[in-house]
């Protein structure tokens, strides 16, 4: 009497959410959206005190938001922990409340866990990175459950694939993406 007889009920998840901050989401959109398993990528704010908040009072760093990209994921194709393994790869987990030339808590290091397992996750793969030195410095990345996700205005979304000529691209967008497409190749889409 306890089989499953119905072909459209998975006993797995095929899709799970990660918002994660790591300076601008400029930066984090096109590498995100560029590996295997990742199905959706949005830009947006969250961890501030405001509802419903604009870039540019997010960017004052009075709200209290960070800049976020909001991922939706197929965990058979891509893990929770191999995402949060590019994340400490692709940004500089160890300086507070900067990214680069961005400074200001909206481009704080951040992850915002959706359940209690992403939140094991999260504090395991911190404690790896932390452990094995990587970086010269400890990691100053929050951990943090996810309290509302605001999606960011329309001309955010995808912003380098519509703007690759815009000088913030070309300068600091497009060689993270070169040198992430260089270690990260296996991953990329096709």
């Amino acid at each position: 009497m306890g089989e499953n007889n119905n072909p459209f009920q998975s006993d797995q998840k095929t899709r799970e959410t990660a918002t994660l901050g790591g300076g601008c989401f400029w930066c984090l959109d096109p590498i995100f959206a560029s590996l295997k398993g990742i199905e959706q990528v949005e830009s947006g704010y969250t961890g501030g005190k405001i509802p419903n908040p604009t870039y540019q009072q997010v960017c004052h760093g009075t709200t209290g938001h960070a800049e976020v990209v909001q991922l939706t994921f197929n965990p058979k194709i891509i893990s929770f922990k191999e995402i949060l393994e590019i994340f400490f790869a692709i940004h500089n987990p160890t300086t507070l409340n900067r990214q680069g030339a961005d400074t200001g808590t909206q481009y704080r290091s951040a992850i915002f866990y959706h359940t209690d397992e992403q939140k094991k996750i999260s504090e395991e793969v911190f404690k790896e990175i932390n452990s094995a030195r990587i970086w010269t410095a400890p990691l100053v990345t929050e951990i943090t459950p996810l309290t509302t996700f605001y999606r960011a205005e329309d001309y955010h979304q995808e912003y380098f694939k519509n703007n690759p000529a815009q000088p913030y691209c070309l300068a600091v967008i497009s060689p993270k993406m070169a040198k992430f497409s260089k270690h990260y190749l296996s991953k990329l889409k096709t």
